[in-house]
């Protein structure tokens, strides 16, 4: 089995097409294939600076790996279709040869004028096609030696695909079922253009016969070129050879619409898989890695935006998902991104890694906010106490600095309510006791314990306004777990400053 995953360089990798790329890479890894990355940079009127590094950057954060591809070679290198363009002038050709393919000189002009004549006739299909090329600039219409005329002289010209008239075209889409579709509904598109580099339709083609493609993941939007495809396989002769389809649902906001990057932002849903700065327009657009999202519980959600594995589970580590997957399980109707469950999804991914691995990514975070962290002992501690408590590892910053540094001001709502002279007294003279006291969580919790029964006051009331003397916020991890890690002398010393920092 050979898949690939062929983006072009026109913009940054949205992220329906890493989940193009994910499905790819699942069906591979599952089939023991070959899978291969592949630029598709024909159309250099749109290339964009920097999107190729972007899509493998992309590919790598999803830890996805290919076996073939513009970044690790291969047998059948070059991998940007922009390097490949002999092949294609060569296929080009045999198709005229063949009586399959024609050279169309017309001009833009000419094809504009051609869509208002049709219009203003009441035709539906304002394309050029088995009709329309009949009356226009094209080798079928004109006399051959003017055709090498125009050829020799270095008029420019494009290479149609010439559509047969009334013939039925049939192939099987592993997710949409038998589809079927007559010629008069395809237009004669262009295979080769002025500049000599094909189009998406042409080389594609030429591409998956000669890499040995099996299998051809992509979006619903391809859907409607499919049948072009299958003519251009037969006239080749390739048709035996031809690869299996499977045209994916599209991801939509959660309103319906499609998943664009504007409406997408209106959500508060990064669209790109990292951050983009769009020179034209000057708008930097956020993306996952540098919102805090964890590259397993992208992929793991993403996987599921179309798909279905068949039992309950959702929760899947990549393994996991490799050994579910199967194109008959994905979904025809679009599927509607809800940013809460990937929220959830993060939530578990960082719960769940270890105590290194999560300190690692708080420390990126606290360092980057301008935090001292004074030991790892302190920093895996905290982590360990907030983990519960947060999505994201930026979350400490504004979470959990108190760890970290006494705090800089305290909870308002909570001084307001809280903080009154009669339990403010009955706190100092805790303080005193705490001098003496055990440094565990338990004896400070039992000590505590002990001091409220013997005021005949609930644990609450001393409680809140301990917690915000420590941290300066209303709520947090256990209490007494939190002043083990900070330490006494840290402890008191904060309770000191909260009695200065807070007279009654």
């Amino acid at each position: 089995m050979v898949l690939r995953y062929a983006p072009s360089p026109t913009g940054p990798q949205h992220i329906g097409g890493l989940r193009t790329a994910l499905y790819c890479y699942l069906l591979a890894q599952q089939n023991n294939g070959e899978l291969i990355l592949r630029i598709e940079d024909t159309d250099q009127t749109r290339y964009v600076e920097g999107t190729e590094e972007f899509i493998i950057e992309a590919v790598k954060w999803l830890d996805m790996s290919f076996t073939q591809g513009v970044h690790v070679g291969g047998p059948h290198a070059p991998y940007r279709q922009s390097e490949r363009s002999e092949l294609y002038q060569k296929f080009a050709q045999q198709l005229i040869d063949q009586g399959n393919a024609y050279y169309a000189f017309d001009t833009p002009e000419e094809l504009e004028e051609m869509r208002q004549k049709l219009q203003e006739s009441g035709v539906d299909q304002q394309t050029y096609n088995y009709i329309s090329r009949q009356s226009m600039k094209n080798s079928l219409t004109l006399p051959a030696e003017e055709v090498k005329e125009r050829i020799d002289s270095g008029e420019k010209y494009v290479v149609r695909f010439k559509v047969p008239t009334k013939e039925d075209i049939r192939f099987k889409d592993s997710i949409r079922g038998h589809m079927h579709f007559q010629s008069s509904v395809v237009d004669d598109k262009v295979l080769l253009k002025s500049d000599g580099l094909p189009t998406y339709h042409l080389a594609n083609v030429v591409d998956d016969y000669h890499m040995g493609v099996t299998h051809v993941i992509r979006g619903e939007e391809w859907l409607p070129s499919t049948p072009l495809h299958v003519l251009l396989y037969k006239a080749l002769g390739w048709i035996e050879s031809m690869p299996t389809f499977a045209h994916l649902s599209l991801l939509l906001d959660p309103s319906g619409r499609k998943l664009s990057k504007r409406n997408a932002d209106k959500h508060g849903i990064p669209v790109f898989p990292f951050d983009w700065f769009d020179e034209k327009s000057g708008e930097t657009w956020s993306g996952y890695r540098e919102s805090g999202y964890l590259p397993e519980a992208v992929a793991n959600y993403i996987a599921l935006l179309g798909w279905h594995p068949g039992t309950e589970q959702e929760l899947m580590s990549m393994d996991e998902m490799i050994q579910s997957f199967s194109l008959e399980r994905c979904h025809k109707a679009g599927a509607k991104f809800d940013l809460d469950k990937l929220n959830s999804f993060q939530q578990h991914y960082l719960r769940n890694k270890s105590t290194q691995d999560l300190g690692a990514l708080v420390r990126a975070e606290l360092e980057k906010a301008g935090i001292v962290i004074s030991s790892d002992a302190l920093l895996y501690g905290a982590v360990d106490l907030m983990r519960e408590r947060i999505t994201f590892a930026k979350d400490m910053v504004q979470s959990g600095a108190y760890f970290f540094e006494p705090p800089a001001e305290y909870h308002a709502k909570t001084v307001k309510k809280k903080w009154k002279a009669e339990p403010v007294e009955m706190l100092k003279e805790f303080t005193e006791e705490l001098k003496a006291m055990a440094w565990d969580h338990g004896s400070l919790h039992d000590g505590f314990k002990a001091f409220v029964e013997a005021k005949e006051v609930g644990m609450g009331k001393l409680m809140a306004p301990l917690r915000l003397a420590l941290t300066g916020a209303a709520g947090g991890p256990g209490l007494f777990e939190t002043m083990e890690l900070l330490g006494r002398e840290e402890s008191l010393a904060r309770l000191q400053q909260a009695f200065v920092a807070l007279p009654v």
